[in-house]
């Protein structure tokens, strides 16, 4: 998968393709186990925030409750680091299950509605001046940023592949016995580019696979989500 998200041309805007300029749905990271009994009840609550058009939830299963009688299916060693990322940005010294981070910047411990809700709400139609634009062509995809006004400063442009759906029965460690529906498990999560802002950018990316595709702007060093857009 890696290997096959190449980008094959990098060059200034031009052509014409959809842009939104519209705020951009709230980015709401789930960081969970499918061995960690307290995470089921965080699991169900994203995918209920999947249904909303006005939120990008993503699923990132980590890989440090593994050995704990039963390694998760859908773990990678590279969402514990960039939990661990975010927990030294905010300057926490542990991470831990579930956890929701919401649009890069605030963090919220479980499966708390009330609190997601209220955070979410913070950042919904928050306008960072960006507008992007994506566009599927066959088996690649076409990107645009452009930003109006002040340069955001530096930031990370991301491309994060997704299943939307998988339903699996847990045979061993604290959720044993139980059979458990996953949504947006984050399969793949690379940053393609480095942005400064000051000019205009196109990107045409391979691809390929059926996951879903969600394009994410943040700000250099696991700092606040300046744009997104999902592509089904």
């Amino acid at each position: 998968m890696r290997a096959a998200l190449t980008a094959l041309a990098l060059a200034l805007t031009g052509g014409s393709m959809p842009l939104w300029a519209d705020p951009s749905p709230v980015v709401v990271e789930l960081f969970t186990s499918q061995g960690c009994s307290s995470c089921p009840p965080a699991d169900a609550m994203l995918l209920d925030l999947a249904e909303r058009e006005d939120v990008i939830a993503l699923a990132l299963h980590v890989d440090y409750w593994d050995y704990i009688g039963w390694a998760d299916s859908f773990a990678d060693p590279a969402h514990t680091t960039r939990q661990k990322a975010y927990a030294r940005v905010a300057g926490h010294d542990t991470i831990y299950t579930p956890q929701m981070i919401v649009a890069g910047h605030t963090h919220v411990v479980g499966a708390k509605p009330m609190e997601v809700g209220d955070a979410i709400r913070a950042h919904a139609g928050v306008d960072h001046g960006i507008t992007l634009g994506l566009e599927r062509r066959g088996g690649a995809l076409r990107l645009t940023l452009a930003q109006e006004g002040e340069a955001a400063g530096p930031a990370q442009v991301q491309l994060v592949r997704y299943d939307p759906r998988q339903v699996v029965d847990i045979r061993r460690g604290e959720n044993a016995g139980r059979q458990l529906t996953y949504g947006n498990i984050v399969t793949d999560w690379q940053v393609i580019a480095d942005w400064s802002g000051d000019r205009d950018l196109t990107l045409d990316l391979r691809l390929p696979g059926d996951d879903r595709a969600v394009v994410i702007v943040q700000e250099a060093g696991h700092g606040t989500i300046l744009a997104a857009r999902e592509l089904r």
